[in-house]
């Protein structure tokens, strides 16, 4: 008979928030696949357990996940953790379930902290739908493709970002989504925690001033319901050369106009900058 796969989530910063029954599989697991054994080790040591590890990350995945498949199909059990929070949830993980379930392992979720859920629930915005991005990618260029797939997106979007990259995202997300609403929340959980509820214009000024620190989940309100196709180009142009005439530049009116109504920016710069011409 196989083993069981429990898939533990582990504190995001403050040891308090470990559950009773995390520790409790932790202690009755035959060994652990960490994301970081010296991470671990530390979480360990606060529980008082010595267990044996193994290393289960984005690099070692493929020769690590069939060797831990072999281990618990001979019956040992595994807990699963990332150095942080949930695994398999932005996570190597995901491989690890899947390969399991093709082969008949039973999985269980230890559930607990996750910094995505508790970002929301800091946030102040509508927490009914909401879609999780993770980490953007690396590349501009490709962010901001990314970016522009987003621009029609009406749930709240969730963001992950590490604070040597956070002043470029957020002049991207200001440049893809306007001034829209956002929470910028960092360190979550542990003692500099800070969630700050701003616009993505007042965040870019800010940041420009301030030096990121910790990291980051950025929350982003979607955009606001309407009826597909229902503002036509020339409709968004008028809108355009309305916030124009009340003082907005032609970039920022374009840019806030594209965001509001889905209609493709290069198209309503083009339009909009042949009609202030004429």
């Amino acid at each position: 008979m196989s083993g069981i796969l429990y898939l533990v989530a582990t504190p995001i910063g403050n040891l308090g928030d470990l559950s009773p029954r995390a520790a409790e599989t932790l202690a009755g697991a035959d060994f652990i696949a960490a994301e970081d054994t010296r991470v671990t080790m530390k979480l360990l040591s606060h529980l008082e357990l010595r267990k044996p590890m193994v290393s289960y990350h984005q690099h070692n995945r493929a020769s690590a996940g069939p060797a831990i498949l072999s281990r618990l199909l001979a019956g040992e059990s595994c807990a699963l953790v990332t150095d942080a929070g949930t695994p398999a949830v932005s996570d190597p993980g995901e491989d690890l379930v899947r390969l399991c379930g093709e082969n008949g392992v039973t999985v269980q979720s230890i559930p607990g902290c996750c910094a995505l859920i508790s970002a929301l629930a800091l946030s102040g915005l509508p927490t009914g739908r909401f879609t999780f991005e993770g980490f953007l990618p690396v590349n501009r260029g490709e962010r901001r493709e990314r970016l522009r797939e987003l621009a029609g997106e009406e749930r709240t979007m969730i963001f992950y970002e590490a604070p040597h990259k956070l002043r470029g995202t957020l002049e991207d997300l200001y440049e893809a989504f306007g001034g829209r609403r956002a929470a910028l929340c960092r360190e979550l959980t542990k003692l500099h925690e800070e969630t700050v509820r701003t616009t993505l214009d007042q965040a870019v000024q800010l940041y420009r001033e301030r030096e990121p620190r910790g990291e980051y989940v950025l929350v982003l309100a979607g955009a606001e319901p309407r009826d597909r196709g229902a503002v036509s180009l020339e409709e968004g142009v008028a809108l355009v050369l309305s916030r124009r005439e009340a003082g907005e530049r032609m970039k920022d009116a374009v840019r806030q106009v594209a965001a509001d109504t889905g209609l493709s920016r290069n198209e309503l710069y083009e339009a909009a900058l042949k009609a202030a011409n004429r």
